[in-house]
């Protein structure tokens, strides 16, 4: 017999199941962006980044604070760079050359983000890094390729990301008490700081997920474990782009299918998949 020649992860089902009429909020890292789009494929109601793609904890737990009191951005909020304003809770993706412009989509995608948050059975939450940049004493989103003396970087630790993380939860306990969340962690390497400084990153990300879901709160609190699956048990640079740091296309549809698998009924999962392959029958442009 032959050896195999991976290492499986575990993935235990979770104890909420996902259906159609289950509303999905995803925040994070640009995977959130990638399983959320497969989601929305698959017929189900995401709202998908309503601030764009975040990296840190303080900037997800800063984006949830304001869906919860369906707070807006104001002036206050924006800079102007390179003929772009710019918000500082937001990705580059909002920005635009008008100021005023810039305010109406950012705020309209925060009220849109806020009642479906409201409504939904499961927030998706995934961290990509522990680090930060700090202007003035806060958090910002997103540089917005303005000059880097202008911040300070530093890694948050994992005290810090659990005392934040802590109230929010307890927080949306009290605005959604039928809410599930799904922590996960990014299996993007950030190789700025090098390979141990990655791993530094991540491993106080895992521990403050951990940590988070062992407290007792009257909200369901999961892990799901991209991060384990792409790095321990794909563990091959077929499965990564050609910049040897981004999960391949075909590493995230293993993802999304052991996803799946973890929390949705085989019934859904077949209709998902129907759904989907209609989706893109009806996206083909015919060529005559």
């Amino acid at each position: 017999m032959m050896p195999p020649f991976n290492t499986p992860v575990i993935v235990s089902p979770m104890d909420f199941r996902l259906d159609f009429d289950s509303g999905v909020v995803s925040l994070g890292s640009c995977f959130a962006d990638e399983v959320g789009q497969r989601l929305q494929q698959g017929g189900f109601r995401v709202e998908l980044n309503p601030f764009g793609t975040l990296y840190n904890p303080a900037s997800v737990a800063s984006a949830l604070e304001r869906l919860i009191d369906d707070r807006e951005v104001g002036e206050d909020d924006m800079v102007r760079h390179e003929d772009l304003w710019h918000s500082w809770h937001h990705h580059g993706s909002f920005s635009c050359p008008n100021k005023e412009e810039t305010l109406e989509r950012c705020n309209r995608r925060i009220h849109q983000a806020h009642r479906a948050l409201k409504e939904a059975r499961l927030l998706m939450v995934t961290f990509g890094t522990a680090w930060v940049f700090e202007r003035e004493g806060m958090v910002v989103a997103n540089c917005h390729k303005l000059p880097p003396q202008q911040f300070t970087r530093r890694m948050m630790s994992v005290e810090e990301i659990v005392s934040l993380w802590q109230p929010l939860l307890q927080k949306l306990s009290t605005f959604n008490s039928q809410l599930s969340i799904l922590f996960t962690v990014s299996p993007i390497r950030h190789l700025a700081d090098g390979a141990h400084g990655n791993q530094l990153s991540k491993s106080t990300l895992l521990l403050s997920i951990n940590q988070l879901n062992s407290e007792h709160l009257t909200l369901d609190t999961f892990y799901f474990p991209a991060y384990e699956i792409v790095l321990d048990e794909l563990r091959d640079y077929r499965f990564y782009g050609p910049d040897m740091t981004h999960p391949s296309p075909l590493a995230v549809d293993v993802v999304y299918d052991r996803f799946q698998q973890a929390c949705m009924a085989p019934s859904v999962i077949q209709q998902a998949h129907n759904k989907a392959k209609q989706a893109k029958r009806t996206g083909h442009i015919p060529l005559h």
